[in-house]
């Protein structure tokens, strides 16, 4: 009896123990996939945490650029990617949840091909003006949109942007008229904007706050939910025009479906560390950005919910990229 509980107890130690061969994770270099260019907000976040869990990890985190396509491409290249924890992808507003809402060819399943880690940050939003244009506050922007001939000109980032999606909701939640005027990007927007050739544009603080403070354009209204601390002046829609309003972008991590559960809760408990790191908190306050850390099943039912509003509005607004 002795020898047949010491050979279960020594089976059950076998089957708890890795597989033969097996080192703990990580042993070799992690690959977070940005699917932007160098000095975007994602890939800026991502180069943050990549440095911080380089000293935490026993191997190092680069950052792997893959921009183009809206960033459909790299999240197809990462999906594909082995479930192992070696591959992690850096995503945000407009291929995890924008994009989905927009397209009914997407090659990838943001919530069938992805296991939610966490979310990174948010970035608060605004409309901003021209500073000829008469309206400076959100009532004053409602007063014009209403009593306005034709609607009003509103600059995007392009079609289907986060940017251009949060003035579709705007416009749906406040009974606004806008004339969305999109751009290849938010520096040619901003460009005309500046030039007087568009009096308004939806653009993130964080891109908006140098022109804003040189006096070349000026901010209405912000987006958030309450007041960002760098333009504590500038009231939100929520608490004027459009109770309840908020729109954000966001960056967030996501590992191909499969990944060991064990493996994203690492990940999502060292980089919850990092993003409260007082310098990490003070490069992402210099960005015009918001730490946001979220459990996997807090950005999971985050992203399901981005996922369906924005399919919302991409119905309401008529929002298409693929007919």
């Amino acid at each position: 009896m002795q020898t047949r509980r010491f050979l279960l107890a020594a089976a059950g130690t076998t089957l708890a123990a890795p597989a033969l061969g097996q080192a703990p994770w990580p042993n070799r270099p992690i690959r977070i996939i940005v699917p932007f260019p160098p000095g975007q907000s994602t890939d800026i976040v991502a180069r943050l945490l990549a440095d911080d869990l380089s000293r935490r990890w026993p191997q190092r985190v680069v950052v792997d650029n893959r921009a183009g396509g809206a960033g459909a491409p790299a999240l197809e290249m990462g999906a594909r990617s082995a479930p192992d924890g070696y591959t992690l992808i850096a995503g945000s507003i407009g291929p995890l949840s924008v994009l989905p809402a927009v397209m009914t060819r997407l090659p990838y399943d943001p919530e069938r091909d992805f296991a939610p880690i966490t979310n990174l940050t948010l970035v608060p939003l605004a409309i901003i003006a021209h500073p000829s244009f008469a309206a400076s506050t959100p009532q004053a922007l409602a007063a014009a949109a209403r009593d306005a001939a034709r609607p009003l000109d509103l600059a995007t980032a392009g079609p289907a942007s986060g940017a251009h999606m949060a003035a579709e909701l705007l416009a749906h939640t406040a009974n606004l008229r806008f004339n969305m005027v999109h751009y290849r990007g938010s520096a040619p927007a901003i460009t005309d904007l500046i030039g007087g050739t568009v009096p308004l544009m939806t653009d993130s603080v964080a891109s908006a706050l140098p022109n804003i403070r040189g006096g070349r354009v000026k901010a209405i209204g912000v987006m958030a939910p309450s007041r960002v601390p760098w333009l504590p002046e500038v009231a939100t829609f929520a608490e004027t025009i459009a109770p309840g309003f908020q729109a954000f972008g966001w960056n967030g991590l996501v590992a191909p479906a499969g990944t060991p559960p064990e493996i994203l809760r690492r990940i999502q408990t060292d980089v919850a560390a990092a993003l409260a790191e007082p310098t990490i908190r003070a490069r992402i306050d210099e960005q015009g950005m918001l730490p946001d850390p979220q459990t996997p099943e807090q950005f999971g039912a985050f992203l399901r919910s981005e996922i369906a509003r924005w399919r919302d509005v991409a119905r309401i607004a008529n929002v298409r990229l693929d007919g």
